[in-house]
């Protein structure tokens, strides 16, 4: 140490002092109330000070949540900060030395080679902090329905990672990074641009972003999105799931992949309870889903051909803000399009559920709410009725587990509690809320026959 201060001393008396009269800051922190503190270098800053990057202070994580969750008023920023903090993480406990078997030095090469790994620890950092730039405003609601057919936000992620702005950046850290390799890590296999090949090592580190088992994408949202909420349903023990997190060779192919120690096991299995129990108190809220509903119709109405524009220029000019003007101003004046979708968002009169997902009613039909829902648009008329009916996505929760004794088995074959977390769905039938008692009333005298009708009509 001052050896180090004695080095800087004689510099600084044979080059002068910067004219600041400072020594530059080349480490720099941030503070979050997830992770406390959340550290970056000079080239690190580059990218999070780009207008990419900045766009996210201006995208709601969770949409219009924050009309039911008041403190639900985050944005894709600072959870992408999160997940590149994690990320880093990540990659330093599973590629230390003593963590890696011979076998996985064997299939990964890379993690033997000092330079490679400098290099791809940045290519992942920087993939984690990037890999929500591609989303629309308000993130995902109706991003299906709001995008040229052959998008989705994934892809804008690339385009704007392979961009011109984004490639001067790159290509001026140190070292220089491939816009390709940080494109593979940020969307993964499945949502990569076609014909992008992946090595065995791009695939576990993009498994550690957006792994659907234990990637830190989701590490960090289920956190960040209980804290802010105000519930504790996504919450669990992430520091002692990450000290465990390993790459190991699965069970059934021997292949790498990202997996936990045995003492580990627990802490993954409460990460998937905490995402179905927050994926039903808070993402399927019945009141959230519904304002999703009247902010798609909403923008169907008001943005041009009904879609968001593709162009990189237009995306990155189009945040939250101007669509809650935009939703503001068709509110209060009839003229304007959309005007009825926007009064029920800002005045909040949105539609009342009438109808939701019921075991019992299942077992007699199991498209029970679609029969339930098109007999209360002939009664009530189209334009008084929604529906939505969602089933989770998410891939396998088997992943490679080190027992004691050195060997490796599925997390399904070790864990009863994975194989018991149930998907979790919704089915919900909306109505205008001036006709809710009168449609409660229908329902109640008409439910079980619509029910059974609709299971006759099946079974033609």
């Amino acid at each position: 140490m001052l050896l180090r201060l004695l080095i800087i001393c004689v510099t600084l008396c044979a080059f002068g002092m910067p004219k600041s009269g400072r020594i530059p800051k080349h480490d720099h922190e941030v503070r979050d109330p997830i992770h406390v503190f959340i550290h970056f270098d000079s080239d690190e800053r580059k990218v999070i000070d780009s207008r990419p990057l900045q766009r996210l202070r201006h995208i709601h994580q969770l949409a219009l949540t924050y009309l039911i969750y008041p403190g639900a008023t985050h944005k894709r920023f600072e959870h992408s900060l999160g997940v590149m903090d994690l990320a880093g993480k990540v990659f330093d406990i599973v590629t230390k030395e003593q963590n890696l078997s011979e076998d996985v030095r064997k299939l990964l090469p890379e993690v033997n080679q000092d330079k490679k790994r400098t290099y791809w620890r940045s290519v992942l950092r920087m993939a984690a902090l990037c890999h929500d730039v591609g989303h629309l405003p308000f993130s995902h609601a109706a991003e299906d329905k709001l995008l040229p057919s052959g998008w989705n936000h994934e892809r804008l992620t690339a385009e704007i990672i392979l961009s011109n702005e984004m490639n001067s950046i790159w290509a001026g850290m140190t070292p220089p990074l491939r816009p390709e390799d940080i494109v593979k890590l940020a969307v993964g296999r499945r949502k990569a641009p076609p014909g992008m090949k992946f090595s065995r090592w791009e695939e576990i580190l993009s498994e550690i972003i957006v792994g659907d088992a234990l990637g830190v994408d989701r590490i960090d949202y289920l956190l960040r999105d209980s804290h802010h909420a105000g519930v504790s349903y996504g919450k669990f023990d992430h520091h002692r799931l990450l000290d465990t997190l390993r790459i190991l060779l699965t069970p059934a192919t021997s292949e790498p992949a990202l997996g936990v120690e045995q003492g580990g096991l627990q802490s993954a299995e409460a990460l998937i309870i905490a995402r179905y129990l927050i994926y039903s108190q808070v993402y399927f809220h019945p009141v959230r889903r519904i304002y999703d509903i009247h902010l798609c119709d909403f923008l169907t109405q008001w943005l041009t051909a009904g879609k968001f524009s593709t162009e990189l220029e237009v995306h990155l000019s189009m945040t939250d803000n101007e669509v809650t003007a935009g939703l503001r101003e068709a509110a209060f004046d009839s003229t304007k399009p959309g005007h009825e979708s926007a009064r029920r968002i800002i005045c909040r009169e949105h539609f009342r559920v009438i109808y939701e997902r019921n075991p019992s009613d299942l077992q007699i039909n199991p498209e029970s709410s679609s029969a339930i829902f098109h007999a209360a648009q002939k009664n009530f008329g189209a334009e008084c009725v929604r529906e939505d009916k969602y089933t989770q996505k998410g891939g396998s929760l088997d992943f490679p587990v080190l027992q004691r004794d050195g060997s490796c088995e599925s997390s399904l074959a070790l864990s009863e509690t994975l194989n018991k977390i149930p998907v979790f769905a919704i089915d919900y039938v909306f109505v205008r809320p001036e006709k809710r008692p009168e449609a409660e009333k229908w329902l109640e005298e008409k439910r079980d026959a619509i029910i059974k009708e609709g299971r006759k009509k099946e079974d033609e």
